[in-house]
């Protein structure tokens, strides 16, 4: 996993996948639905595409917008079978070889594969593939399955990648392209999502459901957790290559990283939002003049918390969106500045009011402390904390570049200690149950929790192979010293 970047305190996203079976414009439709994906991972973007006689590749660092807007680009990418991948680097590192669709040459033809999420073995696996003779190209954990399918000895592609599923643990939705097939399969567990679509009589598979929407495709319904699909010129044939499991899909998607005019896994992502707003102001009341969110990410909850509270919602902090990671190279005194560069006060509006900001996490707490002070220096009189979702106390393993625990404020601090570092007048989380109460849930069932929340709980739903050894290699260098 990549080191955080703690310049902008907050989580990345992890990445977003995207295909078309046998469509006149695969190319450009899937450089759209990319585009409506690029929430998902912002450092680079790739598309292979088959034409029946030859694969083709186009990868880049970067934007979609910036890197396949232009008419030669998506020339190059001739066929109307496609898929394509947008990239924040969660495992593996930066660099153009990371950059995904990654493409390879099996005896029985081409295999282009795209992923989103992270594999929790792929260390262990890559050492046993290097001493069979495998020679990795990237330093991707997504390369680990191309190395699989190879060594396997079963007949078809898709017995093969069935077997190298088999071996896998952690997280993963993947769409691969072979000369003949469009494949789409999640992990037992479901934890990243996957949509099928239709346009025009092809099948279009997706991370979410906004991605149909910009190119006008109907969704279908969702991949089950397990599920594999197989798109082929005779139709689509659904597998069931692993044992039923309870699923397990990400909770954080509903609070954060799913946009939030998509359907994921059946339910609205802004209703759900809203919803968790008003659960927040039901267990974390608040008497203040105004409700504002930390846009954007707070906006949902914050209204769902002024509509269940009485109290006005109002845009008291303005962002600013053509603010990005590269629009200067920042000196030591730009740095300070902090949040200053993406929000600005409503002075006029915060001036001699009591306000509650509404945010969707809280991480390591200096965006926070920095956001409660811009608005005290507005005029506040008081400035009241409340976040909608629980606290934050351990890394995601699963696909989500986050700080490691040790750099996590709640994971070492309670709700007063972080209320104290922020500055802020009163504090208050989202509790579990809340949250599963505003997803439809009763309450969290203890014995197998309907989500994965191991951010929230330290409670991961799958092995974790290679913090186990990374732990136990530590343990035994420090012996040795």
């Amino acid at each position: 996993m990549v080191a955080y970047n703690s310049e902008d305190d907050h989580f990345r996203d992890e990445c977003g996948i995207f295909g078309v079976f046998e469509h006149a414009d695969a190319s450009a439709l899937t450089a759209l639905g990319l585009h409506a994906l690029q929430h998902r991972g912002q450092e680079a973007a790739g598309i292979v595409s088959f034409d029946g006689q030859q694969f083709f590749s186009e990868r880049h660092i970067g934007l979609v917008g910036d890197r396949f807007s232009k008419p030669e680009v998506i020339g190059r990418l001739k066929g109307n079978r496609t898929i394509g991948h947008v990239r924040y680097a969660t495992a593996g590192g930066a660099g153009i070889r990371n950059v995904q669709p990654l493409f390879a040459e099996f005896a029985g033809g081409g295999f282009a594969v795209a992923h989103n999420g992270n594999l929790t073995n792929a260390q262990k696996l890559q050492t046993q593939l290097r001493q069979q003779g495998s020679i990795f190209q990237s330093t991707s954990d997504t390369e680990t399955i191309i190395h699989l399918i190879a060594m396997s000895q079963a007949k078809g592609i898709v017995n093969r990648l069935t077997e190298a599923l088999h071996k896998l643990e952690g997280a993963y939705s993947i769409i691969a392209l072979t000369e003949k097939k469009l494949v789409g399969v999640r992990d037992p567990l479901g934890v990243r999502p996957l949509v099928l679509g239709m346009l025009d009589g092809s099948y279009v598979l997706a991370s979410e459901s906004c991605a149909l929407d910009i190119i006008g495709a109907d969704f279908v319904r969702d991949i089950e957790p397990g599920e594999m699909v197989v798109i082929t010129e005779r139709g689509i044939a659904s597998h069931a290559p692993f044992a039923p499991k309870p699923s397990r899909f990400c909770v954080f998607e509903y609070v954060y990283f799913a946009r939030p005019d998509s359907m994921v896994e059946g339910r609205n992502v802004y209703a759900v939002r809203k919803a968790i707003g008003a659960e927040l102001a039901n267990e974390s009341p608040a008497d203040v003049d105004l409700v504002i969110p930390v846009p954007d990410s707070g906006t949902p909850a914050a209204i769902g918390y002024a509509e269940s509270s009485g109290i006005p919602f109002d845009l008291g902090i303005v962002r600013n969106h053509y603010v990005g990671r590269t629009f200067i190279e920042p000196t030591d005194a730009i740095r300070h500045m902090g949040v200053k560069l993406k929000h600005n006060p409503n002075r006029l509006l915060l001036s001699g009011k009591r306000v509650v900001l509404v945010d969707d996490s809280i991480v390591r707490g200096t965006t926070s402390r920095m956001i409660v002070q811009m608005v005290r220096e507005a005029g506040a009189t008081e400035v009241h904390m409340r976040i909608a979702s629980p606290p934050t106390r351990d890394a995601c393993y699963y696909g989500v570049d986050t700080p490691q625990k040790e750099h996590l404020i709640a994971a070492k601090n309670s709700v007063g200690a972080i209320c104290e570092t922020i500055g802020a007048d009163s504090l208050g989380f989202l509790s579990i149950d809340g949250l599963y109460r505003a997803l439809g849930e009763a309450h969290r069932n203890n014995d197998i929790p309907q989500f994965c929340d191991a951010c929230f709980t330290s409670e991961y739903p799958t092995p974790l192979s290679d913090r186990a050894e990374n732990a136990a290699s530590h343990h035994r260098l420090v012996e040795v010293e």
